[in-house]
């Protein structure tokens, strides 16, 4: 389908799943200094990010793959039309003691929608509409590299003889996880600027051709350094640090996570406060004969702490710097 019609098919999913590919950045970098704010939102139909960092290719990333992986899930549920399992290698050879059956998730629709989709909005000749391109794509293959081989037992008593084995998406937690990597490991663009600066407007794309040279397709790229994300920037729709909430204590914190207090109040020069709230609400209650219902008054205290400006201070003076996490 093409036109109005299929746009309307697909959109919902689509929108839904860019939104969950934003709640994915969110969640992947909650505990960074920059933690994927609103000003970053990249939803259906996707605005085109104005820089080109590090950050931003993660949000160019987990968008087409959340778009991807929204739309490959609702496929395989039988929620579109025209749209079904993938069953092009059933009863093939998949490997020693197994065969392709069952219901693989159809990813290759789900590839080819979000393609359609996110892509569109990449009309420049430029060389950042090229690295956001390989950066949509690099989030794509994710999807697939995700992916797992669930089998099912055949043969008497299920002794296993034989298998039936089929591809299914992983939860898309996973993903995330895969793409939060390659975010760390992101390589930065070097472009002969001579050919960028050249008057040829299609010329720029041909220099990231050049420059992504052994780049694999999985990888993210970038062109520019990303802002200290300790402070506050309008322009750039920023907040700094100031006021964020990190973590000290508590049962099953990763190492990131203990860290947190470091990272974002710390080395940003600021200091932690520790803010108590206190909630009274009714506890102990108990049922008296006949027929009254009498409870105790109970005080919980929740510890939050902030990263707040150090006291006599009349801005950030920061520590020392460690990038823009």
């Amino acid at each position: 389908m093409t036109g109005p019609k299929a746009y309307l098919t697909y959109a919902s999913s689509v929108l839904a799943g860019a939104q969950s590919g934003m709640q994915e950045c969110k969640h992947q970098f909650a505990w960074d200094r920059w933690n994927c704010p609103e000003s970053t939102v990249h939803v259906a139909p996707p605005k085109r990010q104005k820089s080109a960092t590090r950050e931003t290719s993660f949000v160019h990333a987990i968008s087409a793959a959340g778009v991807m992986y929204t739309l490959t899930r609702n496929c395989s549920l039988g929620d579109l039309d025209n749209c079904g399992c993938d069953n092009s290698r059933n009863g093939k050879l998949g490997g020693r003691g197994w065969l392709w059956g069952g219901c693989s998730d159809n990813v290759d629709f789900g590839e080819r929608i979000s393609k359609q989709y996110v892509d569109a909005v990449e009309t420049g000749q430029d060389a950042r509409a090229a690295v956001n391109l390989h950066n949509n794509a690099a989030g794509r293959l994710a999807v697939k590299a995700t992916m797992k081989r669930i089998c099912r037992c055949h043969g008497m008593s299920e002794s296993c003889a034989l298998q039936t084995c089929w591809m299914q998406l992983s939860d898309f937690r996973e993903v995330g996880n895969y793409l939060k990597v390659k975010h760390d490991q992101a390589h930065k663009l070097e472009m002969d600027k001579r050919r960028v600066r050249a008057g040829n407007s299609a010329d720029p794309r041909g220099a990231v051709a050049d420059a992504l040279g052994a780049i694999s397709r999985s990888e993210l790229i970038y062109l520019e350094d990303s802002p200290d994300y300790c402070y506050k920037n309008s322009s750039l729709g920023l907040h700094g640090t100031e006021g964020r909430e990190c973590l000290q204590h508590g049962d099953g914190l990763s190492q990131w996570e203990r860290r947190s207090c470091r990272r974002l109040c710390h080395e940003c020069g600021l200091r932690v406060e520790e803010r108590r709230t206190e909630t009274v609400s009714s506890c102990n209650c108990k049922f008296h004969w006949c027929c009254t219902v009498k409870c105790e008054r109970c005080t919980q205290v929740t510890v939050k702490y902030v990263c707040a400006r150090k006291q006599g201070g009349h801005g950030q003076n920061r520590r020392r710097s460690k990038g823009p996490k």
